[in-house]
């Protein structure tokens, strides 16, 4: 299961999960269409679709203002432990922002399938990005990094 750390980059993911939330919608067609979903507002679609740009958005401009690697691919060539921005609130604000971007779609599509594969997202993208990566920062910062992530939770 190790072979699998750090090999699909986070765009990618999304990229599959959203072709699988598309795929399992059209398979199982209207019987799990949300009928209410059109009778929910649709700022709860375009909030979530702000967040999922913003909130990727910030988290690049602030490890470019600490000229870090934004790389998720290669965390050993992080030069810095960034505490600052968007990274007060959450260590991840590029993956959180592309859940919401997921969520929008799930939201978008309308039908419940479509929703299940949002927890799958979260536990392959933990699994095999975020603990790999958190290991190696642990590594590379030793105490500052530990520190940080017990004052900001992985996620929210």
């Amino acid at each position: 299961m190790n072979s699998l750390e750090l090999k699909i980059p986070p765009l990618v993911l999304v990229l599959i999960i959203a072709t699988d939330m598309w795929l399992l919608s059209w398979i199982f067609g209207s019987w799990l269409e949300l009928g209410w979903l059109f009778l929910t507002p649709a700022v709860l679609l375009w909030l979530s679709i702000a967040f999922g740009v913003l909130l990727p958005v910030l988290g690049v401009l602030e490890f470019r203002k600490h000229k870090t690697t934004v790389n998720p691919m290669q965390p050993k060539e992080s030069v810095a432990v960034v505490k600052s921005g968007v990274y007060r609130f959450t260590r991840n604000p590029m993956y959180l922002g592309f859940f919401f971007l997921l969520l929008g779609f799930a939201l978008w599509l309308g039908n419940l399938v479509a929703f299940v594969m949002l927890p799958v997202y979260l536990w392959f993208l933990t699994r095999f990005q975020i603990i790999p990566e958190e290991r190696i920062l642990l590594d590379n910062f030793g105490k500052p990094y530990a520190d940080y992530m017990q004052q900001v939770r992985r996620w929210v």
